[in-house]
């Protein structure tokens, strides 16, 4: 057999991958994994696939060239937000691959994960996905750890164009789902492949025995025809993997696609606006016009839309964006009752009580918004500026943690003091506070105290 350690990646394992893809690779990869000439596929079709070069991403095309130079696992950051592409084969403990075989480790992705959880920089995760899957072993863990980490940061999931059984089990993990109208998403199945090398073998004159202790020792080995009992053990095997598939995605989607709902799809594969319609996914629109969207909920600029947490509570409320609550309008004053005339007492007209009405206030322009600038140009406008000099951290907090304009911020940099003007002022106003009656020094013996200046000021 040629590249074991590849086909062992391929054959007798359960995978989570598109049924005409993995027959895909079968006949093409197969006869030169195990030295046939040819493949024959039992329970699948195949439909070829036009070769194309892989993008790292669509969302930032500078990850392709952090890709191609070998930098392995470090996302990009735009507008506060990681772009982490899950692409190609997905793979269990995959690093001696590498990521030029067109494949991504679970560890890898993991890995990154668990760096966006707890960089300060990164306010939401972007999951950028193209994948017909990969895989069992490692997917449902990673899965766990994307549905953790949304509780903390919102993650948007952006299919490109195919989300594919591991691959959907990923997407289904995120606050929301956006697709193309062609993209693909479902899949929520087991497969498992077994190569009968007997006829093979005894025409190249090779016969071999299997010797294994224990009955289902030897079950499903490749020299052999699968035996109905044997192939009934797989199944059961294969359906069960399917219910932990579909209780993940059920764990992630909530009310949207429940597990129950996750098994009835019976594993199709559904495009666009009917993967929508059955739940895979939250919404169709470009990709890119979509992850401006994503930030423009980040930071505010627009009202954000509602995603589902994993107890099916609604994520990522922008509160910012709300309309102010409905005011009761202020009562307006009436006269008093005027008493009935009396043949006793003469009545005389009351003077009408002049009162002047308010003057109306000033106009003022309204202070700009956050919503108004570029968001680099917003940052780097305040971490660029003069006042930020001897205030950067505060000018950092300002930047990525706040919504205000660049000249707000920059406002309140300047009324605020420099780092080690902030000391010096300290030291003064402890040194005031633990003695009022120490004089200031070098001030004069017949200078007034601190607590008689004090005392003048309040008398």
């Amino acid at each position: 057999m040629h590249h074991p350690q590849i086909a062992q990646r391929v054959f007798h394992t359960p995978l989570l991958a598109a049924p005409t893809k993995a027959a895909a690779f079968i006949i093409g990869l197969g006869p030169r994994l195990i030295g046939a000439e040819e493949i024959e596929v039992v329970g699948a079709e195949a439909s070829p696939e036009a070769s194309r070069r892989a993008r790292a991403s669509l969302l930032d095309e500078r990850l392709e060239e952090g890709m191609r130079s070998g930098r392995l696992g470090a996302y990009r950051v735009r507008d506060g937000i990681a772009v982490i592409p899950v692409t190609g084969a997905l793979i269990h403990r995959g690093g001696w691959i590498g990521n030029s075989s067109g494949q991504t480790s679970y560890e890898g992705l993991a890995a990154q994960i668990e760096m966006a959880a707890s960089d300060g920089m990164v306010r939401g995760v972007a999951l950028e996905i193209d994948s017909f899957g990969g895989e069992v072993a490692g997917c449902f863990s990673l899965a766990d750890q994307i549905r953790e980490l949304r509780e903390k940061k919102p993650v948007w999931a952006f299919v490109s164009d195919h989300a594919f059984s591991a691959a959907y089990a990923i997407a289904s993990q995120a606050s929301r789902i956006v697709m193309p109208r062609t993209g693909g998403a479902g899949s929520i199945g087991v497969i498992w492949m077994h190569a009968d090398q007997s006829a093979a073998l005894e025409q190249r004159g090779v016969k071999v025995t299997v010797i294994a202790a224990g009955e289902h020792k030897g079950d499903g080995n490749p020299y052999a025809p699968l035996p109905e009992s044997v192939r009934a053990d797989l199944q059961a095997e294969m359906e069960q993997l399917r219910t932990i598939f579909a209780e993940t995605v059920g764990a992630g989607r909530g009310a949207k696609l429940t597990a129950e709902a996750a098994l009835a799809t019976e594993a199709r594969c559904l495009l666009g606006a009917d993967a929508v319609e059955a739940g895979l996914a939250d919404e169709i629109a470009n990709p890119r016009e979509a992850f401006e969207a994503f930030a423009d909920d980040l930071y505010g600029r627009r009202p954000a839309r509602p995603s589902t947490s994993a107890e099916g509570k609604t994520l990522m409320t922008d509160k910012t964006n709300q309309p102010p609550a409905a005011t009761a309008p202020a009562p307006t004053p009436t006269a008093a009752p005027t008493p009935a005339p009396s043949a006793d007492v003469p009545t005389t007209p009351a003077p009408a009580a002049a009162t002047p009405a308010p003057a109306a206030p000033a106009a003022t322009a309204p202070a700009p918004s956050a919503a108004s600038e570029d968001p680099k140009a917003r940052i780097q406008a305040i971490l660029t500026s003069p006042e930020a000099e001897g205030r950067e951290e505060l000018a950092k907090s300002f930047a990525f943690n706040s919504d205000i304009s660049s000249a707000e911020a920059v406002a309140h940099l300047s009324a605020s003091p420099k780092a080690g003007a902030q000391q010096t002022l300290s030291a003064s106003i402890d040194a005031e506070a633990t003695d009022l009656d120490a004089p200031a020094p070098g001030a004069s013996a017949a200078a007034p105290s601190m607590k008689d200046r004090m005392a003048a000021r309040f008398t």
